[in-house]
């Protein structure tokens, strides 16, 4: 007979050690839950998602339920997390996305099913065409499109047919990012794509029902833009350039803003802060396609910083929870409705100040400035910085 309390302790002793004690999966802390038929540790939501593919995995908690000597024997002489993954995450591409304990559920799903189910890292990969259901740009109507990503030429195109010969929009990789957004677009599946047409943001909002297709996408889309930044930066590896392949925002939200002269009545606006590019956005709602203005926000050593602002001498809106941030051109003057939200965007924009600035930092601020930089100060300070931005974002 098995003694449970005795094989709780072993796998108890098991999970402790180096390469189990994180999620196979998602790489949460402590995983509680194991499957025995894969041999591997897992947090309590991946268990959850390996329940649905019974005919691969079957899972077990090794606190609360009972295991068989065998069982235990697999984990203890053949199996584990660090074998497990050496076998299942053999071909793993390098643009593909693994998703973390606080990912969206459809990339922790679909990234667990083309694991143990459908078994797809064998080192094959093919660029992605399917149709998609695409927000308009000026209605909310989802309508059924066709995206076409290409390696020869890195772009991503759309059409509104299938017979379509010219592409209603062609797409450069060069400043193209997606990143999930199931609540903001309100389906599990939704993905947004952002890029600059005319020194402005577009946004596409897109889903496909079928998690497997999105998350395809998302990945093809990274597979897209590593060869895109393989070919541009030819003496970096990949290790250098996967950081920069998608990212979250760093904070959205809305917030009311005024005008230059801070005299002009306070609108609400929804504003996203993206640390990669160091730009805070505005539009009027989540699900604009385009932006319909930029503040970009450099270092605290050229000027920049943030802080707490009353908004008494100016024309204030419904909301009282002021911050002031300060640029070498102006003082923008925010509004957030709670003090919670005003502390976690504070906290945002610090980071991002924070944040030494690439060469590429430099030319956007002399851009957005309407300026040239004198050729003997670019090269300085580009000597001085690195090419690769270090992110900070949120869980990317």
């Amino acid at each position: 007979m098995a003694s449970q309390s005795r094989n709780n302790k072993i796998l108890l002793d098991l999970v402790r050690q180096p390469g189990n004690n994180q999620c196979a999966d998602c790489a949460a802390p402590e995983p509680d839950w194991a499957s025995y038929t894969l041999g591997m540790f897992v947090c309590l939501n991946c268990s959850g998602m390996h329940r649905n593919l019974s005919a691969v995995s079957k899972v077990k908690s090794i606190r609360l339920d009972y295991w068989e000597d065998s069982l235990v024997q697999v984990f203890m002489q053949e199996r584990g997390n660090s074998v497990a993954k050496a076998f299942f995450e053999k071909c793993v591409p390098a643009f593909y996305y693994r998703p973390q304990q606080h990912d969206c559920i459809v990339l922790k799903e679909q990234w667990i099913r083309a694991k143990y189910e459908r078994r797809e890292f064998t080192g094959e990969n093919n660029l992605f065409e399917s149709t998609l259901w695409k927000k308009g740009r000026d209605n909310k109507q989802f309508l059924k499109r066709i995206f076409v990503l290409s390696q020869k030429d890195f772009t991503l195109k759309y059409f509104t047919k299938e017979d379509s010969k010219v592409a209603k929009a062609v797409i450069s990789m060069k400043d193209l990012n997606a990143h999930f957004q199931p609540q903001k677009i309100g389906h599990p599946h939704g993905l947004q794509i952002s890029y600059l047409e005319d020194e402005r943001t577009r946004n596409l909002f897109v889903y496909h029902e079928n998690g497997q297709v999105i998350v395809s996408f998302f990945n093809a889309i990274r597979a897209t833009r590593l060869a895109y930044l393989l070919k541009k930066h030819p003496t970096l590896q990949h290790v250098d350039l996967i950081p920069q392949l998608t990212n979250h925002c760093l904070k959205e939200g809305y917030m009311e803003k005024t005008g230059p002269t801070q005299r002009e009545p306070f609108k609400k606006r929804w504003f996203t802060l993206c640390s990669v590019n160091r730009k805070l956005l505005y539009c009027k709602s989540p699900l604009d396609a385009t932006d319909l203005g930029a503040v970009f926000i450099g270092s605290q050593d050229h000027g920049y910083s943030v802080s707490e602002s009353s908004g008494r001498c100016t024309r204030s809106g419904r909301w009282h929870c002021g911050i002031a941030m300060e640029t070498p051109s102006r003082q923008f003057v925010f509004m957030c409705e709670q003090e919670q939200e005003r502390r976690e965007w504070m906290e945002a924009f610090r980071k991002v100040i924070a944040q030494p600035m690439t060469p590429e930092d430099y030319a956007t601020e002399v851009r957005r400035r309407g300026g040239a930089l004198p050729a003997d100060e670019a090269v300085q300070r580009a000597q001085k910085r690195p090419l690769i931005r270090c992110l900070v974002t949120a869980g990317s």
